[in-house]
């Protein structure tokens, strides 16, 4: 990590097991992965090195997922000026992969588009053994019409897991009948189709 600016900033690293479970993100503090060092003292205009490392040797039969969050805490005595105290959190991805080095793991998935509770929604299976990054997605429906869900990350979908959102379009988009889906997965173009379902 780096601190561009003028004054020391001190920080708090944890790590999570990573878990999804519908609309949500599960994570469950673990000492399966150890930050080192845990407490950051980063002093202006300079940098910090934060190691990770994990506590078994042996590689897992399947890709783990993990969050790392690290916080910005105050100084001891510290306190806000204005009443306001803002504090910044990061949280970064960390992933092992399997053992067996015969394949490259990767991810499979299934796209459903529904209506419920008057909203289009999405959920995104994925059976493969690695997670999907989702980004630069858009969808286009029957006649053509093009709507663009995120310019950037739209998300991920953990291996052997489902996840579902949101969409963000009007709830009275035309997503009916079948629909063409444009994606970079893991920042490689994919397309799929699938057909929207109605309530």
């Amino acid at each position: 990590m780096q601190n561009m600016g003028e004054t020391p900033v001190y920080g708090q690293v944890r790590v999570f097991l990573w878990d999804q479970s519908g609309t949500e993100d599960v994570l469950t503090p673990t000492q399966d992965v150890v930050a080192s060092p845990p407490i950051l003292q980063i002093g202006p205009k300079s940098s910090q090195i934060i190691r990770l490392v994990r506590r078994s040797s042996q590689l897992p039969s399947r890709e783990l997922s993990y969050r790392i969050l690290i916080d910005e805490i105050p100084r001891e005595g510290e306190g806000p000026a204005s009443g306001v105290d803002i504090r910044l959190r990061y949280s970064v991805p960390m992933f092992v992969q399997p053992g067996d080095e015969r394949s490259a793991p990767s991810p499979a998935l299934t796209w459903a588009v529904f209506r419920k509770d008057d909203h289009w929604h999405l959920k995104v299976r994925n059976s493969g053994a690695a997670r999907a990054q989702i980004g630069a997605f858009e969808l286009a429906n029957a006649a053509g019409k093009q709507f663009m869900i995120a310019e950037g990350l739209f998300g991920y979908v953990l291996a052997g897991r489902d996840r579902e959102w949101r969409l963000p379009v009007p709830a009275d988009a035309d997503l009916r009948g079948t629909l063409t889906v444009n994606a970079n997965i893991n920042a490689k173009p994919a397309t799929a189709s699938t057909v929207a379902a109605l309530e």
